[in-house]
């Protein structure tokens, strides 16, 4: 479960940064640049260009890796988000980076379709 701070942390933050661990399940892959969003006590990300990209396919099939925000590491599991939160992810996009032009972007099929969740380990 995430700590209070750590959710603070990560709604005040721009940007998070995964790394899910590569086939070997050892190595941490290249951090990629997502927005995060906190809804409720979660922690959620979408994939801009859907279920195809890479970091999202390395998340669903290794499960876990770690993230990087504000200068702090945390490893962390990852599993698809139910469907159940996204209006509410879609509206925390709207709140967190009002006026953004890439908001649309992130609220639509492909994002939509590739919302992880992630947790701490």
């Amino acid at each position: 479960m995430w700590s209070y701070e750590d959710l603070r942390t990560i709604r005040e933050s721009p940007d998070l940064f995964v790394s899910p661990f590569r086939e070997d399940g050892k190595s941490y892959g290249t951090p990629t640049q997502t927005w995060a969003l906190v809804v409720g006590d979660e922690v959620y990300v979408r994939a801009a260009n859907g279920q195809q990209s890479s970091w999202y396919q390395a998340a669903i099939s290794q499960k876990a890796g770690r993230v990087r925000v504000a200068g702090k590491f945390f490893d962390v599991t990852f599993e698809t988000a139910g469907g159940d939160v996204e209006e509410a992810i879609d509206t925390a996009y709207e709140a967190k980076y009002p006026g953004s032009p890439a908001v649309p972007i992130m609220q639509g099929a492909g994002p939509r379709a590739s919302t992880v969740r992630i947790a701490p380990r």
